[in-house]
């Protein structure tokens, strides 16, 4: 599917920047074309006026009482030295009379060419792929026509460069559609890459989901079965079976809750409620909850405020952020002997003045450097390395959780334009550290 996706992706793309670079090359050749052909023209033009004013006039008297003085073009005085100059620049020259009759040509024979006035420029056919550009005007003096003056330019100034820069543009267009089909499989892979990749958390999450809803609803089912089908019923045995079905409808619902809190952070569709929240206040209330189960297990939890007076607070929401801590402690208590000690810090950090940091210590079974990398993904969990810890010390197998609590912690942080970074190492213990960005005010204790 994905395979697919890509080749069309970059098909696509190399379509369209094809057509877009014909586009642009049939414009430039165009605009080139033109601005020779006006060059030519231009170039003919000025002949014309330079031989125009060279041209050398001289009047014809008839004789007579009635004749009137007449002008005639000296061909010869005119023309004498124009041929060797025009034809360096590969242009001819032509005077025709008043009459229209050819009088005087820098071509080897006539043009079977018809004359006609055309000052602006024309392109003439002579024969098979010969071609002329030309411009003709008719030439005055005081008013009388002495003739026309046509200048002739050959064609192949312009097929010449301009097929040069055909096959350039081919080339270069060919070329260049061949890097951007290449470019554009790169690139339309590197835009796959997400999606591939949330396609396949999307599975993962799926399935992980669905494993862990199935297999306590699986048990639920079965104690309800076996309740059903006893004819006669035992209290105690109800009782107990009603116990477990109330423990696994909490996971339950404790599992379907913090699915939603995902869902609802990865599709934005709350926001966290953004009140000033004093840190320092906000840890003693955790680890105050927390010590009550962790005296269970004789594990003592530290709480150390560095420069109290001096930490500014952050904001966010109480809830998350109070759900975050929580989530974290209660780790470290669960995975802690009863011989070892946990340690949280606020302090500013070190790194970035602007941001508070929160450092949860434990001495704990810790964590292996290879299953590091994955803590924070959605359901999982680190069963063989990281077991559960009695209160007597000795490892138990891992209690029933949905690992999501690491998940959820990082979306918190993440939310609250914060940082989680976690350090562990196999029997010596765990460090989470959380980083937020400090709050300009301190909300006043009542």
């Amino acid at each position: 599917m994905f395979q697919v996706t890509r080749q069309r992706l970059a098909l696509w793309y190399t379509i369209v920047t094809a057509v877009l670079l014909l586009l642009f090359a049939s414009g430039f050749y165009w605009y080139v074309r033109s601005t020779l052909i006006e060059r030519i023209d231009d170039t003919l033009n000025h002949v014309v006026e330079v031989v125009s004013r060279s041209l050398v006039v001289e009047p014809v008297d008839f004789g007579g009482s009635l004749g009137e003085p007449s002008l005639q073009l000296n061909i010869d005085a005119s023309f004498r030295d124009d041929a060797e100059t025009v034809e360096d620049d590969h242009i001819d020259l032509e005077w025709f009379n008043a009459a229209g009759n050819l009088v005087w040509s820098t071509f080897s024979a006539p043009l079977p060419v018809s004359l006609h006035a055309n000052p602006e420029g024309e392109t003439v056919r002579l024969s098979g792929e010969q071609l002329l550009r030309q411009v003709t005007r008719q030439v005055e003096h005081h008013h009388v026509l002495l003739g026309y003056l046509r200048v002739s330019h050959p064609w192949f100034e312009v097929t010449k460069p301009t097929r040069q820069l055909i096959r350039d543009l081919a080339l270069g267009t060919g070329l260049t559609v061949a890097v951007v089909g290449l470019m554009g499989w790169l690139l339309s892979g590197l835009a796959i890459a997400p999606v591939r990749e949330s396609y396949q958390r999307l599975k993962q999450f799926t399935a992980d989901a669905s494993h862990e809803l199935r297999n306590p609803i699986a048990v639920i089912q079965t104690n309800v079965q076996v309740a059903l089908a006893d004819p006669n019923p035992d209290v105690v045995l109800q009782q107990q079976q009603l116990r477990v079905i109330e423990r696994l409808t909490r996971r339950l619902g404790r599992l379907v809750d913090d699915l939603l809190f995902l869902a609802r952070q990865d599709s934005s569709l709350t926001l966290p409620r953004q009140t000033v929240v004093a840190l320092d206040e906000l840890l003693q209330e955790v680890v105050e909850e927390q010590q009550a189960i962790a005296a269970d297990k004789s594990i003592p939890i530290t709480l150390t405020v560095v420069e109290a007076a001096q930490l500014g607070a952050v904001a966010g929401d109480r809830d998350q952020l109070m759900r975050l801590f929580t989530n974290l402690i209660s780790n470290a208590v669960q995975y802690t002997p009863s011989s070892g000690a946990i340690t949280v810090t606020l302090h500013a950090s070190k790194a970035n003045s602007s941001q508070l940091q929160v450092s949860i210590q434990d001495t704990g079974v810790g964590i292996a450097s290879e299953a590091l990398p994955y803590v924070f993904d959605r359901f999982y969990r680190v069963d063989p390395a990281r077991s559960h810890v009695s209160g007597s010390g000795n490892r138990t197998p891992p209690t029933p959780g949905s690992g999501l609590g690491l998940a959820i912690a990082k979306t918190i942080a993440e939310r609250h334009q914060g940082e989680i970074h976690l350090e562990s190492r196999p029997d010596q213990g765990t460090t989470v550290t959380i980083s937020l960005p400090i709050h300009n005010s301190r909300p006043h204790s009542a």
